[in-house]
């Protein structure tokens, strides 16, 4: 294979002065990134010899060099503060839903019960400041009525929220709904979706967020924080043309970004840097890895100093348990990695058939009403019930905690022994009291209802996040286990399995463990992670000493979802929607390059030019009939030898370029892609010379290759396409969408899915 990655550089040799836009790429192209890393190798080579002529020049090498850390600083400035505002303003508007505080209208329900001396240890959450809607209306607390006209007013903020979250969206920037995790993989792979990381959908994605969050449908913020500091990281790009001119290079700010997304997502600056490295990213040198580091850090850093839960952690879900686990626990951790597992299938499969449903039949057609359909739904069905009704991170939370001493939830609700007396946060395992099994029952609603609306939910046309929801399932689940575990363990503690760790009057089991167990492998179902699920999991709930079990819960959840079906739910969707996203899986068929390239035996033959025997209308008139991104150089149409590739956007470029400044070039000037033209007669049209933007080392395989040999190269090095010869003779090309639609094609997928270039 004859490729150099210098040789690309040759590119790039243009006339004296460059003209503007060549070797910028058109909307949903892909990028080529040898192109672009010997562009950035060139653009660092003259740097560093200017940097030698003055103390100025000096100064401005370091100043390239230092705009890399500038730009991580300012992402995770940006980001963490972005984060902050959006916790603040879910936190207030959730609470809107229910009442609103007398003495300061932008309190939520717990600040307001914060700042009044009127407190109860016991009714903490009940002070006169904050009053619901029907007391403030109708002055009566009790009764049948007040508890309607609660209900119908929840309902009715939760579809204002949601309406104009979706109406926002829709209006001012379509590529603000969904998760943003499939099309950022997807960007991140060498794909150019423009304006999908703009200004107007940072800004339409931050507000409607907090709309969405709000309004009570079963989402979550995480996944979209990650597009939010994706967008925030296009943004510093724009400022900086090492950046903005280089869409390779852009590509490692955006990885970093991510990194600062997960980082104040969860609060996990380390979960972050492993997250992107892991999940999302294509081309992740070392470098970036210090860079998504230190983004991930200043970023932590700014939303702890905003304080938006008020506890001075990073997160909402802060636990602190003081009993060790056993070995014989490790029996329902690895059941509840088996529940992520099933749960994680199901929901791909069903969220997927209905978004297909969505795409091909009319329901695609009315997205605001398919939003307020799903909000009043969701909103009528989780009312009633006191775990539904909260958002879904303080659900979370309450599931993750210990029953201390301290605790007034439903779920601590036990039967304590009268003469106790141990320390308090040592409190032993007791018998549960009919708190307990009415939560139980709500909580089993409460998994059935989550289980089915997160399946419509997900996908609507407005941001949705599906790290909280799936949590959410696999927390309940894990509660529902660890009670059922503990009430086994007390009364039954003489079992062979409980005798050995187990005595009376001791605390032996902790479901909150079970709970935090059970949302990573329900997340690690759905989206495959297993090294960055476990680092952010521990470092959300600073459960150091439980790394062991969310590791038995996440590989088991991995291998029983992956017995069903390779993708997780961002690779099903980039699959949905037709992204060109090689993944990383083996290629085992045994085809050669000649099977894939185009043209094929019944196809028109291969379109090309020729050194110096194409006129210019003749160029124009290929350009007008075809739609290639870019043609073969050949040295004539008899030999076929190959000389190189031109891009089609550099062409079109050229050539409008050298009818406007230079003098003679008409249409039936000579094209040259040559060294040095010839002598031609005075009478003839002044030719038009074009060697510098060819590129003299394309990338080419012989026609006997293996395909195993070229998806391994496309994948290795970012191709958008490939030419095949035979003895230095031009056969064919293979780009990208042909590798994608053979992957298809052998996978007995249908080929055509892949509808972007």
């Amino acid at each position: 294979m004859n490729a150099s990655i210098n040789g690309a550089g040759n590119l790039m040799d243009f006339l004296d002065e460059p003209f503007p836009d060549v070797g910028t790429y058109e909307d949903f192209h892909t990028i080529d990134w040898l192109r672009e890393k010997s562009r950035d190798t060139d653009r660092h080579r003259k740097i560093t010899c200017k940097s030698k002529e003055s103390i100025w020049e000096f100064i401005k090498s370091l100043l390239d060099a230092w705009s890399g850390w500038l730009v991580m600083l300012l992402i995770g400035l940006l980001s963490g503060t972005l984060a902050g505002v959006i916790d603040l303003a879910v936190d207030w508007m959730t609470d809107l839903k229910e009442g609103v505080c007398l003495s300061a209208l932008w309190y939520s329900h717990e600040q307001c019960c914060w700042t009044s001396n009127e407190t109860t240890f016991a009714d903490r959450d009940k002070c006169p400041q904050w009053q619901k809607w029907a007391e403030l209306m109708t002055g009566y607390t009790e009764g049948a009525g007040v508890y309607l006209l609660n209900y119908f007013l929840y309902v009715l903020w939760a579809l204002f929220f949601s309406f104009l979250a979706v109406s926002l969206v829709r209006v001012f920037a379509p590529y603000a709904c969904g998760s943003g995790i499939p099309e950022i993989k997807t960007i991140l792979s060498g794909f150019i979706i423009r304006g999908y990381l703009g200004k107007w959908t940072l800004l339409i994605k931050t507000v409607t967020l907090v709309l969405a969050v709000s309004s009570g449908l079963s989402l979550g913020k995480e996944g979209p924080l990650v597009h939010v500091a994706c967008c925030c990281g296009n943004l510093f790009c724009s400022l900086f043309s090492k950046y903005s001119k280089n869409e390779g290079k852009r590509r490692e700010v955006l990885s970093a970004a991510a990194a600062a997304g997960v980082s104040v997502a969860f609060g996990a600056p380390i979960g972050g840097v492993l997250f992107s490295l892991e999940e999302v990213s294509y081309y992740f040198p070392l470098k970036t890895l210090w860079r998504s580091f230190f983004a991930a850090l200043v970023a932590a850093f700014t939303l702890r100093s905003i304080n938006p839960f008020g506890n001075n952690r990073l997160v909402l879900f802060y636990v602190e348990y003081h009993t060790p686990w056993y070995m014989a626990e490790l029996v329902p951790f690895i059941l509840l990695g088996v529940f992520g597992g099933l749960w994680g299938t199901l929901f791909i499969r069903c969220n997927i058939a209905w978004c297909r449903r969505r795409k091909t039949t009319r329901l695609g057609k009315y997205p605001v009403l398919e939003v307020i359909v799903v909000t009043g739904i969701t909103a009528v069905l989780a009312f009633p019930n006191p775990y539904t009704r909260r958002s879904t991170s303080e659900l979370i939370s309450e599931l993750f905690n210990d029953c201390g001493a301290l605790e007034s939830s439903q779920l601590c609700d036990y039967i304590n022994n009268p003469n106790m007396t141990r320390p308090v946060d040592d409190i032993p395992d007791r018998p549960a009291g009919p708190g307990v099994y009415s939560a139980l029952w709500q909580l089993a609603l409460a998994l059935v209802f989550k289980i089915v609306i997160t399946i419509f939910t997900f996908g609507m046309k407005i941001p949705s996040g599906l790290f909280i929801p799936s949590m959410a399932v696999g927390a309940i689940a894990g509660r529902i286990v660890g009670i059922a575990v503990e009430q086994m363990a007390y009364h039954h503690h003489d079992w062979i399995i409980f005798k050995n760790w187990c005595r009376p009057g001791a605390d032996c089991v902790t479901p909150g463990l079970y709970a935090m167990v059970g949302a990573a492998a329900c997340l690690g179902g759905v989206t495959r992670m297993t090294v960055s699920l476990v680092v952010i999991m521990f470092e959300l709930t600073g459960g150091l000493e439980y790394i062991v079990p969310l590791m038995a819960a996440a590989v088991t959840s991995k291998w029983v979802a992956d017995a069903f079906g390779k993708e997780g739910i961002y690779e099903a969707h980039i699959q949905l929607n037709g992204y060109p996203y090689l993944d990383q899986d083996e290629f085992t068929h045994r085809t050669l390059a000649t099977d894939v390239m185009r043209p094929r035996r019944n196809e028109p033959p291969l379109a090309l030019l020729t050194q110096d025997s194409t006129t210019v209308e003749d160029v124009e008139t290929l350009i007008k009939d075809t739609d290639y991104n870019g043609f073969p150089v050949v040295v004539s149409r008899e030999s076929e030898r190959l000389i190189g590739f031109v891009q089609r956007r550099d062409l079109i470029l050229a050539i409008k370029s050298a009818r406007q400044k230079q003098d003679g070039v008409v249409s039936n000037s000579v094209v040259h892609f040559t060294e040095d033209a010839p002598q031609i007669p005075a009478s003839n049209p002044q030719p038009l010379k074009l060697r510098r933007i060819l590129n003299l080392s394309p990338f080419t395989v012989t026609d006997h290759t293996p395909m195993e040999t070229v998806v391994d190269i496309f994948r290795k090095l970012g191709l958008r396409q490939c030419l095949v010869t035979r003895s230095g003779r031009l056969l064919g090309i293979i780009t990208k969408k042909d590798v994608l639609r053979h992957m298809a094609h052998m996978m007995n997928q249908d080929p055509e899915s892949i509808m972007f270039n």
